[in-house]
């Protein structure tokens, strides 16, 4: 027990074999060194994330915290070959999260986790950046969506509106738990809400849309899948038309300006209206030698 398992023995000639250690319990979860090593990488990557509100408790957890928290976790494997785990996982691996949020609060997700878990209505304070206003609402939280890492979301259904809404997480300013339960519309689909989405924008209306990238954008596009529907038509030149239907166009907007001129817009023509507003306004930005207020 104490070689294999570091359990806190001592012998006395008087007591015999007895624990120093009136809480120390045998561990009851074996691992082997790749498994190991897959937790501490995870635990890795969630610190790299603002508003990973469980970091800490799983780095505790897997004993990362400390070099020697790593070291009695590898002497418990079978295998003989000790690794330092830390070092590869802060070291040779970097996670880089991109923007961090700044107004991240863990007890308003711990909150919403329990509410969720015990169907509780929900009053929050909420800032909606779109129209920089705040708003009370009376929500009934259906789950959490973690997109991309860093941008954590909750998907409710809202009094007031009447309709299931998307609420950043970080940007709720205060949350009470109430007293009253409620009841999850039963023909409610977290995945197929989520795909009716580009990225995390859901929007009222499903839009077809159809893209023509040119030959040297095309590389990019051709590498990922970018939605559930999406189709590929390629072309002989190397360029490549992308077909999808999803909600929102905001989001489909912010994206395809990323890829300037390589990219343009076919349908629908709500979409080539804002990309084609965009431009127009972006342009006025920079013409005639004038600079804006710094």
């Amino acid at each position: 027990m104490r070689d294999r398992f570091l359990a806190p023995l001592e012998y006395h000639k008087g007591k015999g074999w007895h624990y120093t250690d009136s809480d120390w319990r045998l561990p009851s979860i074996f691992l082997s060194q790749g498994e190991l090593f897959a937790l501490t990488l995870g635990a890795r990557m969630l610190s790299s994330y603002a508003g990973s509100a469980y970091a800490n408790e799983l780095r505790s957890a897997i004993g990362i915290a400390s070099p020697q928290g790593i070291a009695r976790l590898s002497e418990r494997l079978p295998e003989k070959t000790l690794v330092d785990l830390q070092q590869i996982a802060e070291e040779r691996i970097i996670f880089r999260p991109g923007a961090e949020i700044l107004n991240f609060k863990p007890k308003i997700w711990e909150h919403l986790v329990s509410a969720i878990r015990k169907s509780q209505k929900v009053w929050i304070s909420y800032y909606a950046a779109t129209s920089n206003s705040k708003s009370e609402r009376i929500i009934d939280p259906y789950f959490l969506d973690i997109y991309r890492g860093t941008n954590p979301y909750l998907i409710a259904f809202c009094n007031l509106r009447q309709s299931l809404r998307d609420f950043r997480i970080d940007r709720i300013e205060e949350l009470k738990i109430l007293d009253t339960k409620f009841e999850r519309d039963p023909s409610f689909n977290a995945r197929e809400y989520l795909e009716k989405r580009f990225q995390y924008e859901s929007g009222n209306q499903s839009f077809a849309i159809k893209i023509w990238f040119d030959g040297a954008t095309a590389p990019f596009i051709r590498e990922r899948r970018w939605h559930p529907s999406q189709e590929l038509s390629e072309h002989s030149d190397g360029s490549l038309t992308l077909r999808m239907y999803a909600g929102g166009l905001n989001d489909f907007k912010r994206w395809l300006l990323g890829y300037g001129k390589g990219a343009v817009v076919k349908s629908p023509p709500e979409l080539v209206e804002l990309v084609k507003e965009n431009i127009k306004a972006m342009n006025s930005n920079y013409c005639c030698g004038e600079q804006l207020n710094e």
